[in-house]
């Protein structure tokens, strides 16, 4: 079989359109920001600034649908909503928005397919995960939000967040001052973090429609036709694993529970470190859409070097098993073992480090930024190449 891209699957990692649409919009406060920052419009205090992030789940919930209908267990749809407020939190934290935030979620149904105790496990995740992190000093306060059955529009379900935050302008991380001669220090996105159940495969929210249609079997184009773009059909779940297979590799879970584990917030340890005030941390990247090499969008005259990536989780060395996604579509699609990157000066790794293993996950210091004359580069070493990616 010829190896097949994100773009054969109707998806792009880069979103070209999106970076096209919005060509002609304000780039806000700090153009080289991770998160767009606008004026503080509730009080106009010129101090402060105010934030709003819109994501979610993306596919991850056809794969809750699939694990339902195999196993008739509700408790599959609770980590969606995690996965919601993951997506938008961890981008926030990369321009140093740790809290208060405001909440409000946004639930598109079909109604004869999506039922209300599907929804209900979905909600009553909200409000768990918020209180799980009051425990870290992080404060959410949800103030409701919108579901909409448009079964005419959506075959499951979407659900999205969206989030807003006020800080002070001081307090903003801004990417676009990345500098050469800083360190790269990468989180890892699987194992068990003190504030986290169960051990988390790694997986995330982003690149689902690529992990599920890799590795599980022609069997759920019948069980799911609802959970594949029908115009994609060969390329779908062409894989040879059923849900409740065990996950090869060890992980101590299966193919389903390893698909679903909700998305890793480093909330806690991102605001221990910004508590600190003493800090160099330069800029700070969630490895979701484009995966590494989300940074080729911020700086300039800058050049990433990933040279020491973490050992892939056993869910990320299956994908890469089944030959189909190139290297280079594998690391620009997926973290990898890695999806939090904070770059800061070489005499703060140790603390950043340090704090991160406090909470159970391991870092390392998996690369370094250097000098070059225009633009911004990546090079990744993986799977035996050295992959580069540019931005002019």
């Amino acid at each position: 079989m010829s190896k097949i891209s994100y773009e054969d699957r109707g998806v792009s990692p880069d979103k070209p359109d999106v970076e096209y649409a919005i060509a002609d919009t304000g780039s806000g406060l700090f153009p080289g920001a991770f998160c767009p920052v606008s004026p503080d419009v509730f009080r106009g205090d010129p101090e402060f600034c105010t934030l709003m992030h819109a994501d979610g789940v993306g596919t991850k919930s056809t794969v809750a649908m699939l694990m339902h209908r195999e196993t008739g267990d509700y408790r599959v749809f609770k980590g969606l909503a995690q996965d919601s407020l993951v997506m938008n939190t961890d981008d926030l934290l990369c321009v140093g928005a740790t809290g208060p935030m405001l909440v409000s979620n946004t639930i598109g149904r079909n109604a004869r397919v999506f039922d209300k105790e599907m929804l209900r496990h979905v909600i009553s995740g909200y409000r768990e995960f918020g209180q799980r992190m009051s425990a870290h000093g992080i404060d959410f306060q949800f103030c409701g939000g919108e579901t909409a059955d448009i079964g005419d529009l959506v075959r499951s379900v979407v659900i999205d967040s969206t989030i807003s935050a006020r800080m002070r302008r001081s307090e903003i991380i801004d990417a676009g001052n990345v500098q050469p001669g800083q360190v790269i220090i990468g989180l890892a996105s699987s194992g068990r973090a003190v504030y986290e159940d169960t051990e988390n495969s790694g997986i995330g929210t982003n690149g689902l429609k690529a992990v599920r249609h890799e590795l599980l079997s022609a069997k759920y184009r019948d069980i799911g036709p609802d959970t594949y773009d029908p115009a994609s059909e060969d390329n779908a779940y062409i894989g040879r694993f059923l849900l409740g297979d065990a996950l090869p590799h060890g992980g101590g879970m299966n193919i389903g529970e390893a698909l679903l584990s909700p998305t890793r917030t480093y909330l806690p340890v991102v605001k221990t470190l910004l508590d600190k005030k003493t800090l160099n941390i330069s800029a700070i990247f969630h490895n979701t859409g484009g995966g590494l090499t989300k940074c080729l969008k911020f700086g300039s005259g800058i050049k990433y070097v990933k040279n020491n990536l973490f050992e892939m989780p056993p869910i990320f060395r299956l994908v890469c098993e089944t030959g189909n996604l190139s290297p280079r579509d594998l690391v620009r699609v997926l973290n990898l073992g890695q999806r939090l990157e904070i770059v800061c000066a070489p005499d703060d790794a140790g603390t950043v480090i340090e704090t991160a293993e406090r909470f159970g996950i391991a870092a390392k210091m998996m690369g370094y930024t250097e000098k070059i004359d225009s633009g911004v580069e990546v090079e990744i070493d993986f799977a035996g190449e050295t992959h580069v990616f540019r931005r002019d």
